[in-house]
């Protein structure tokens, strides 16, 4: 297999470049870049070392080697921590490349790990997950998959499914008659929990979903209600503009900010009412989209005056999304407004402009996405994260779920062993064990280059 090289760190101008080389000739390849052709470096013992071209020294770094297979790759690997020139960098991977190195294709280093068998494919996109994570919730659940907990989850799944179709597999090529029916009856037991295990791993994924891309979080009302104002409460900044005039906001203005590590999209909206100003009245539909869109939807009403038919207009237009109606301005009431059948679950009390439930309204943000059943869904558990590894669950899940239903109509084993060998592949292609190569390109194309 070739010797491959690449730049470790992000491009640019830095104090340390880590320039990475995974391959059988790579100490040959070090032994050229520090003229030592007799290089018999100590396993993972840091050294410093002179790096020369062909006209003389050009930089002194940091080397550290790895022998396979106890290395990322499983293979050799050599680690060159230079100065953070880009033009010394460049020149590095070139002296590489003219001592037999290839430059490697995004994510090659930890496509040769799952190939040597480092880590399975839920482990490498771990990897992808942990470089990209954009929240420290996202980190944590990255390291516990790069862990190998999905992995873990998985096995007793997958040996559970297999000596059922094992039972299954037996019966058909040494029974001659039907199945005894208590063992079927045992049979669709074990079945209809491995299903129930499967969707109830399947189900975290609308809070690990979350986690990956973030709540996105409409901010709703008529105007003048104080929206702007709670919009900059929640970010933490003056970022939309506030004055008593209504109609102040007629676009969206949206801000990205981390509650409880989590991130958010939040989005002021133009008021909602009936308007003839031709701009505004873009603008409301405009709310309107945002409203569909959004994973949650913040109705703000004014607490200081009674609420009218626009507010009770606004509140059903939310009927069936994932809503909190939040009152506003509590430092100009001394008791909140009767909302009577308007509103099912209890409103958060605000005001935006003394900070007032503002942390309260951030913790009803949260316990919206976070379903606890004993750990496994809230958001501190494990939680799948990935589209490609939620689709595959409940592909699986259905493979079960038709077996089952097959088995307990009485069709043949044959029949019933179709929709079990499907479940077990498509979990196989969660951890690599039945993925394409194509699918494998596909995966390790989203990889950034040196990793």
């Amino acid at each position: 297999m070739d010797t491959i090289v690449a730049l470790a760190t992000p491009n640019g101008r830095s104090g340390i470049g880590v320039i990475r080389v995974s391959g059988d000739e790579s100490i040959r390849v070090l032994g050229g870049l520090v003229r030592d052709e007799n290089l018999r470096p100590e396993a993972r013992k840091t050294v410093l070392k002179k790096i020369y071209d062909h006209e003389g020294e050009i930089d002194e770094a940091l080397v550290v080697c790895f022998f396979g297979p106890n290395s990322y790759t499983g293979e050799d690997v050599v680690e060159i921590s230079c100065h953070g020139s880009p033009v010394l960098l460049k020149r590095v991977l070139e002296i590489c490349l003219d001592h037999g190195a290839r430059l490697a294709e995004p994510g090659e280093f930890t496509m040769r790990a799952l190939a040597n068998g480092r880590m399975d494919l839920s482990q490498a996109e771990a990897v992808r997950d942990l470089i990209n994570a954009n929240s420290l919730a996202m980190t944590r659940q990255a390291v516990r998959q790069l862990r190998g907990e999905f992995s873990h989850r998985l096995t007793p799944v997958k040996d559970e499914l297999l000596d059922v179709i094992v039972v299954l597999e037996s019966a058909l090529e040494f029974v001659e008659d039907d199945l005894p029916e208590v063992e079927v009856r045992g049979l669709l037991d074990r079945l209809s929990g491995l299903e129930s295990r499967l969707l109830k791993l399947a189900d975290t994924y609308s809070s690990g979903r979350i986690l990956r891309e973030g709540i996105r979080i409409a901010l709703v009302g008529r105007p003048n209600v104080g929206k702007s104002s709670l919009f900059n409460a929640l970010v933490g900044e003056e970022s939309a503009i506030v004055t008593d005039v209504p109609g102040t906001t007629r676009d969206q203005i949206k801000e990205n900010f981390l509650i409880g590590g989590i991130p958010v999209a939040l989005i002021d909206t133009a008021g909602l009412r009936e308007t003839e100003d031709q701009v505004e009245r873009i603008g409301v539909e405009r709310s309107k989209r945002a409203m569909a869109d959004a994973d949650l939807v913040l109705v703000v009403l004014d607490g200081s005056q009674d609420v009218g038919i626009e507010d009770a207009g606004i509140i059903d237009d939310v009927e069936g999304l994932r809503s909190i109606v939040v009152v506003n301005k509590d430092d100009l009431f001394d008791k909140p407004p009767n909302l009577g059948a308007l509103v099912t679950e209890e409103a958060v009390i605000v005001s935006a402009k003394t900070g007032h439930g503002i942390d309260e309204l951030r913790s009803s943000i949260l316990s919206m996405f976070a379903t606890d059943d004993g750990g496994e869904n809230a958001l501190d558990g494990f939680l799948v994260s990935d589209a490609r590894h939620y689709d595959l669950l409940k592909r699986s899940a259905e493979g079960v779920s038709e077996a089952r239903a097959l088995l307990a109509e009485g069709k043949s084993e044959e029949i019933v062993l179709i929709g079990l060998h499907n479940a077990i592949r498509y979990l196989g292609e969660i951890t690599g064990e039945t993925t394409t190569e194509d699918m494998l390109t596909r995966v390790f194309s989203t990889f950034c280059i040196g990793k």
